[in-house]
């Protein structure tokens, strides 16, 4: 089984972002597989693929992190790795000193099961960029203003990720409240 964890975003913000895709298409020369707004999230750890006892073990590590709500702000549109070679663009986060001690919380506290840390950086995801026709255009997007909404963070998810032809499809194994 292929998982992941992941902050839950609340459906103001799901909304926010799926409209700004949807603006952007209007505006792009470009192939890119877009998140679906169901989809939308923000990935604090990859773990891969994982067998069933290993799940129950990584499950039972998260129920006992202990971590305090917290909210972030969405700042500004990006692209990885760069943009001279963008293959995904991204709404980038203000505020994220605690996203980041969250992160590196349930990074320490599975490191028992999984050797190494991985380089974290908080973003979200709007899609995966396949082809760009006109990229002159294409980067003038990180001009486009992004509203600033601030949203509480109350709770992360260990999410099944299922491959298929069409893209990943995401399945939430169990959600985690902050306190």
């Amino acid at each position: 089984m292929r998982t992941f964890i992941a902050l839950d975003l609340n459906e103001e913000i799901k909304d926010y972002l799926f409209e700004l895709e949807n603006e952007l298409k209007k505006i792009f020369k470009a192939k890119i597989r877009w998140m679906n707004k169901n989809q939308i999230h923000i990935t604090l750890k990859f773990i891969g693929e994982i067998k069933e006892e290993k799940l129950n073990e990584v499950k039972e590590i998260l129920k006992k992190i202990n971590f305090k709500k917290f909210s972030l702000e969405l700042n500004e549109i990006g692209f990885f790795p760069s943009k001279e070679k963008p293959a995904i663009i991204w709404v980038g986060l203000k505020n994220e000193s605690e996203i980041i001690n969250l992160q590196r919380k349930i990074d320490e506290e599975l490191l028992k099961l999984f050797s190494s840390e991985q380089k974290f950086s908080s973003h979200i995801t709007l899609g995966r960029i396949k082809l760009i026709k006109d990229k002159k255009n294409f980067l003038q997007v990180e001009k486009k203003h992004i509203m600033s909404k601030t949203f509480e963070v109350k709770s992360f998810s260990l999410i099944e990720s299922i491959l298929s032809k069409d893209g990943s499809k995401y399945k939430k194994i169990e959600s985690y409240n902050l306190v």
